[in-house]
């Protein structure tokens, strides 16, 4: 179920009476015709693609579909709608409501702050004019739902939001294909690409999340390549994981696991192509440096086997995930790149960051080139401005990228960065990995 609601944000006129047709009318004709007049909104921000239910309880039923917001039952749940604008001046407010299940309910609607209470009447759905506040940087606008009281189950189904005013008349940016609001709320991944030397058979990346920057969902994958991607998750409040991957071959033949290191487990994956998986649970911290090393070794039999190995400080030793055989395939590392993705699109709202520093690769006679420039790109979210928070370049000597949490400052995409170079090759015999 849903539900839906306005507040009257009709101005009235002061004077007395209005001319019309050589006739005047009273006060009371006057303000009624004005009070009929709706607002004209500019746009349309549905929910399916742009709400996120971002405060709830146990008790909560609250769902956000791609119809919008509905089972809206608990008043201590919040529902906050992210739409962005370019532009400072007067934004108008609207709320696309109905009445499900209830007779009457008062909702609360909080524009950037600023509160608003609309009642909300009626089973048909309709437009509730909410108020005005005054946009005084670009950025993104949130709008918050709460429920206030009720008479019957729920306080309403929400399907849209509009707006109106002088800071929505363009460059306004939201979800707004409704075919991809999955992706849209999962929010934008982007990539960092790296070019390696030919026959590069061992590719070297290090890995640091920022503290506060570890929200539930998110994917820091450090070691990509044509065939498959190497990292670290968030999967959970009380898991955390180092995944390697490795798909199937492109004429659909099965990757099958070689061999894999202790407490490794190994399955199958679908989705997003095919392909055999492989992960540690390992609780890593925020704010230490981790170590990622990703080995392509054709076996001259028409297949190459991929094996990925992860360094954790907390410990001191190099821990082997796993080797994967790829048939149809002879190829050393190529395609080189990491990124950053959120994957549980309920906490598309929240952010996070990772840095990548130390990238080096070793060609299969022994010689290591340091990598110091980035290629910053994202995904069709990104590119068809579906999101606009996301970032990426050099910060701290480091590459970086960002996504998610709706901040103003994004970083245009498809350009490229260059960090210092370091020097130093890294501290690891890979004759003498486990």
């Amino acid at each position: 179920m849903r539900s839906f609601f306005s507040l009257s944000g009709v101005s009235f006129c002061a004077m007395v009476l209005v001319a019309c047709g050589g006739q005047q009318k009273t006060e009371a004709e006057a303000q009624t015709n004005m009070a009929s007049a709706p607002t004209v909104y500019n746009a349309t921000v549905n929910l399916g693609g742009n709400a996120f239910v971002t405060k709830a309880t146990s008790a909560s039923t609250e769902l956000i579909g791609d119809a919008g917001l509905g089972n809206w039952t608990n008043a201590s749940t919040v529902t906050s709608v992210y739409f962005r604008l370019a532009q400072t001046g007067q934004l108008k407010i609207g709320v696309v409501a109905r009445l499900a299940g209830s007779t009457a309910s008062t909702i609360k609607v909080v524009v950037n702050g600023t509160p608003f209470n609309i009642n909300l009447s009626g089973s048909n759905s309709k437009t509730y004019d909410v108020g005005t506040v005054n946009i005084n940087a670009a950025g993104y606008v949130k709008v918050d739902l709460q429920g206030v009281s009720k008479s019957g189950g729920y306080f309403g189904d929400v399907s849209a939001l509009k707006i109106a005013g002088s800071a929505a008349t363009s460059g306004m940016n939201f979800a707004d294909d409704a075919a991809n609001y999955y992706w849209s709320r999962r929010g934008p991944s982007v990539h960092a690409a790296y070019t390696v030397p030919a026959n590069t058979e061992y590719f070297y990346n290090e890995v640091t999340v920022p503290l506060g920057q570890d929200s539930i969902g998110s994917y820091y994958m450090a070691n990509g390549f044509n065939q498959g991607y190497f990292g670290m998750q968030v999967n959970s409040a009380t898991e955390r994981r180092i995944l390697f991957s490795v798909w199937d071959s492109d004429l659909g033949h099965k990757t099958t696991l070689v061999k894999k290191g202790s407490n490794v487990v190994d399955n199958s994956f679908g989705g997003e192509g095919t392909g055999g998986q492989s992960y540690l649970l390992y609780n890593w911290v925020a704010g230490n440096t981790y170590r990622f090393i990703t080995r392509a070794q054709p076996d001259g039999l028409g297949s190459t086997q991929f094996s990925s190995w992860f360094f954790a400080p907390e410990s001191n030793v190099w821990k082997f995930i796993a080797t994967w055989k790829r048939p149809d395939t002879t190829s050393y590392i190529a395609g080189a790149y990491s990124f950053l993705e959120n994957f549980i699109d309920t906490n598309g709202y929240l952010g996070r960051k990772v840095y990548f520093s130390n990238q080096w690769a070793r060609s299969s006679s022994g010689v290591w080139a340091e990598m110091t420039k980035m290629y910053f790109d994202g995904d069709a979210t990104a590119n068809n401005k579906q999101r606009m928070d996301y970032a990426g370049g050099v910060e701290n000597s480091k590459f970086y990228l960002q996504n998610g949490g709706f901040f103003a400052n994004y970083v245009s995409l498809n350009q490229n960065f260059t960090r210092p170079t370091t020097g130093v090759i890294p501290n690891v015999n890979v004759n003498n990995l486990p």
